[in-house]
């Protein structure tokens, strides 16, 4: 964080929004960016419900530069700016906002980031069946990366709300090329979908702090080899990775997703370089390792 005697009018501020927001370490990680470059940007946390309110302050302030979204807001803040790629605007949720003179330019993050995220696993999705555990905005970013980006077999999509399941299955089979299926989110529909999936990406909160001993797959479900990322990063390992590598199992921790997806928004905050290596280093602190 800035020292307090150097912000000044010309320090531009950046924000998360979301409810809730305290579990975040983007305020920890994106400040320690900016000091590490030598930035004149200040970054905030602010628990948001009203996310239009929220969008037009945005506007309304001269040297608010640039915002993050998370749960529940990735898919609503779409409807309240000017400017949303082609590709952004098919995935249907987006997770950074920029301001430039008031006007506001979306775009997604998570997606690029999760795919990396696997790459540098060494994980090739090539001809492979995905399993996506959730349909939230997170997940849609995901699924059309991984249906874009590579050649995947088929995607395998769960959640337990009908509506969310039903739009996400329709958008991927519309506009992308690639097999899609999916079922409401039951004991069985798990299990059957373990058992063919070469790769479990789980896309929902269960398993996050403070409640670090939910999940959404039974432990006798994993298969060794199977890889198995999940996109919680706090705690490092949920119980999902846990019992998925006792089991034999890759296992990516959320936060290889959480710290590309945050370069890219700081790239796309200053103009700059990000400083990998320091955001990498605050998180794996703030995370206790």
């Amino acid at each position: 964080m800035k020292d307090k005697s150097s912000i000044s009018p010309k320090t531009q501020f950046c924000a998360l929004i979301g409810n809730p927001v305290g579990h975040s370490m983007s305020p920890a990680i994106h400040n320690a960016a900016f000091a590490a470059t030598g930035q004149d940007f200040v970054y905030v946390a602010c628990q948001v419900e009203d996310v239009a309110g929220a969008l037009t302050g945005m506007r309304a302030l001269g040297n608010f530069r640039g915002m993050s979204v998370t749960i529940p807001h990735k898919i609503e803040v779409m409807q309240h700016v000017d400017e949303i790629s082609e590709t952004d605007r098919a995935i249907g949720s987006i997770n950074t906002v920029i301001c430039d003179n008031g006007k506001l330019r979306g775009l997604g993050t998570d997606g690029p980031g999760a795919l990396k995220a696997l790459t540098d696993a060494g994980v090739d999705l090539t001809d492979k069946t995905v399993l996506m555990l959730g349909c939230g905005g997170a997940s849609r970013a995901i699924a059309f990366t991984l249906a874009n980006r590579s050649e995947l077999a088929e995607l395998v999509m769960l959640d337990i709300d009908k509506e969310f399941l039903q739009g996400l299955t329709s958008d991927l089979q519309q506009k992308t090329d690639k097999q899609i299926s999916s079922a409401v989110m039951t004991e069985s529909s798990i299990g059957a979908a373990m058992a063919k999936s070469d790769i479990i990406i789980q896309c929902t909160p269960v398993g996050m702090h403070p409640k670090e001993n939910g999940t959404l797959v039974p432990a006798e479900l994993f298969r060794a080899g199977q890889v198995v990322f999940d996109v919680v990063y706090n705690p490092l390992e949920t119980r999902l990775l846990q019992e998925a590598k006792a089991a034999g199992c890759i296992t990516i921790s959320g936060v290889e997703m959480f710290i590309n997806q945050a370069i890219l928004q700081f790239e796309q905050f200053t103009g700059i370089d990000a400083p990998t290596e320091v955001m990498r280093n605050v998180v794996l602190k703030e995370l206790g390792v």
